[in-house]
């Protein structure tokens, strides 16, 4: 992605939450946890909280809803793809640390101080101000010790990576031709076949049944599963109950008022033409011609901006987004680009900037006017926050009482609701491998629920913290044993997955069938072909990989000419390549540009297979029911 801001000060902003790059660290907060919050990896012996997971959930929930304004939508986040890539960083993370501390790696305290003070966000009258510093840190709910705890294990991780983008060089042959590929386009239309088109004709004998369970009789097999009751006791249902004062209100926020402030941020698009600034002086003269024909495209189409910025922007991650930066204060861009975006008005366009990065056109799309809410705004936010404070000192003696009755009183949970107002409530089936509902996937919670002494004898669960502060108690009320299943019971799931394989089989020989036809000359009728449509490497227009492979090794001596993929989930591409374009002279990217472009993808393939090969010699362990 663009990085915009100084490579110094990166590390700190992103710790801030003040910009766009979906990075999580953890600090000192995470090696004083007493582990009794439950773990959802252990690292080579070192556990990854649950606490601090939810942390990087929510920061990952945050930045995605900064990026998308509007458009946002929590629940395309709620997805257990999510969940486990947010995992797999924090894991990540955690290896490379590792790794660094036993490769002998350190930062210095004059490093990390000389970080810090180079921040403008943290400077006044362009210099360090400790107070700036520390109601900044405030404002984002840090101290300082955990601050630069956090900034000094991303500086440790930096040293350990930095040797892989000095050390990744690519031959100019390779260069070119890399280039040229990213750079060419083919006019393609295709044709589909797909499995469905076949699943009437795909009819499985019987005997291709009973083989087929016979083989795979186990994947047949239900678990055991049960239904059960149960209580939730956590800090925050026990603190509703207290009284807070209005005087204790008025006084919280009158010490308080920092935290509920919020600074003027701004949402931006940009287009960038990449240049060096030791770059000749012809080859700038070049980026500024082809950023002013760009620049009056703009602004002549100005509700094309995106589309124009996802053709012709040289930052690949923003283009991606039509150029979208997301929302960000001031302090954490360059000083020309920020100092641009803040004196222009709503939509307004901008002339050429120009930054260390190259040459821009920016577009303000959104703004965040600074306010500072009344106590009525915060009111309720103040009142649960003196309540839990309140019940935290308390709330380890609450909790003892709860598993006492839970125990002593275990043949049932009434006694255990009255006592602390709390509701019986009730689940469908689940298994010990479930993930809903959320509050019982908890690897503990689940053996405790399928012990013995809780089937056998009917008992209730010992409490069991699930989540910081969150404890539940269960019971079975109703619970049946691992049982197989008849293949009268499943036939009609084997046939419809044995149609299914049959009429993927039968696509993809249509497929190759026709394609060898095509491939003689022959022009078939029965071959309806969507509408042409251009695309490259760097705009594959949707297509996977393996089409697009296909697409670009086809000889094109003569047109059209046709090539063949097997999609991946079931079928068959027919690809008919009409036309091919060479790159424009004037439009292309330089090829220094595009060697340093390609550089910075050769470095993350090269971490990305560093990152593999640590993870093999790591112990990581991870808590499925956990997270």
């Amino acid at each position: 992605m663009f990085d915009l801001v100084n490579r110094k000060k990166r590390v700190v902003q992103v710790i801030l939450g003040l910009a766009v790059l979906p990075f999580m660290f953890w600090g000192v907060e995470s090696y004083r946890n007493d582990g009794s919050e439950g773990y959802v990896a252990v690292v080579e012996g070192e556990e990854i909280s649950r606490r601090e997971y939810e942390q990087a959930l929510r920061d990952h929930h945050e930045r995605v809803r900064a990026m998308l304004g509007a458009n946002f939508d929590s629940a395309m986040l709620d997805t257990s793809e999510v969940r486990s890539s947010v995992l797999e960083r924090l894991i990540q993370q955690r290896l490379l640390y590792q790794e660094a501390v036993k490769n002998g790696f350190v930062v210095l305290d004059s490093q990390l101080i000389k970080t810090i003070q180079d921040v403008q966000a943290f400077q006044k009258n362009n210099k360090f101000s400790k107070q700036q510093y520390e109601e900044l840190l405030r404002n984002q709910g840090l101290t300082p010790v955990i601050f630069e705890s956090r900034v000094r294990n991303e500086l440790l991780l930096q040293q350990l990576l930095d040797g892989y983008s000095e050390n990744a060089i690519t031959p100019r042959t390779t260069t070119e031709r890399v280039q040229y590929l990213s750079e060419v386009r083919r006019e393609i239309s295709q044709s589909k076949i797909t499995p469905d088109q076949f699943l009437s004709q795909a009819i499985p004998e019987e005997a291709d049944i009973s083989a087929y369970y016979e083989q795979h009789k186990t994947d047949f097999d239900l678990p055991e599963r049960a239904k059960v009751e149960y209580l939730v006791l956590s800090l925050e249902k026990v603190a509703k109950n207290e009284f807070v004062s209005d005087e204790a209100i008025n006084t919280y926020f009158s010490e308080h008022q920092s935290e509920f402030g919020q600074s003027e941020e701004r949402k931006a698009s940009h287009i960038l033409i990449s240049v060096s600034p030791d770059a000749p002086e012809e080859e700038k003269q070049m980026a500024r011609e082809k950023a002013k024909r760009i620049l009056e495209q703009v602004k002549q189409n100005p509700d094309q901006f995106a589309e124009i910025a996802k053709e012709h922007s040289d930052d690949p991650g923003s283009a991606m987004r039509g150029g979208d930066l997301g929302f960000f204060a001031r302090g954490v861009m360059v000083k020309s680009f920020e100092d641009e975006i803040f004196s222009m008005q709503l939509d307004e366009i901008s002339d050429i900037v120009e930054t260390d990065f190259g040459l821009h056109i920016i577009k303000l799309t959104a703004i965040k006017e600074e306010r500072h809410p009344d106590l009525e705004e915060v009111r309720e936010q103040i009142e649960n926050t003196l309540k839990v404070e309140m019940v935290e000192s308390v709330f380890g003696e609450i909790v003892e009482d709860f598993s006492n009755v839970v125990y002593e009183q275990g043949e049932s949970l009434q006694a255990a609701a009255e006592k602390f107002e709390l509701i019986i409530e009730k689940s469908d089936w689940i298994t010990k491998d479930s993930k809903e509902p959320a509050i019982l996937a908890n690897e503990n919670l689940l053996s405790a629920i399928f012990s013995d002494d809780v089937i056998s004898n009917n008992r209730n669960t010992e409490a069991i913290e699930v989540n910081p502060d969150t404890f539940v108690s269960a019971r079975i009320i109703e619970y049946k044993p691992a049982t197989s299943q008849s293949l009268a019971v499943v036939k009609d799931e084997i046939v419809e997955k044995l149609k299914k394989e049959m009429a993927v089989s039968m696509a993809v020989a249509e497929g190759q069938e026709k394609l060898v036809r095509l491939q003689a000359g022959e022009v078939l009728d029965d071959v309806a072909w969507d509408d042409a449509q251009l695309i490259s490497y760097m705009q594959p227009q949707g297509l996977d990989h393996e089409v697009l492979r296909a697409i670009f090794r086809a000889e094109v001596d003569e047109l059209p000419a046709y090539v063949g993929a097997v999609k991946p989930e079931g079928g068959f591409n027919l690809i008919r390549i009409s036309k091919v374009i060479e790159p424009d002279s004037d439009e292309k990217t330089t090829p220094e540009n595009f060697a340093k472009q390609l550089q910075q993808m050769i470095t993350q393939e090269e971490i990305s297979s560093y990152l593999a090969a640590i993870r093999q010699r790591y112990d990581v362990k991870i808590i499925q029911n956990n997270f």
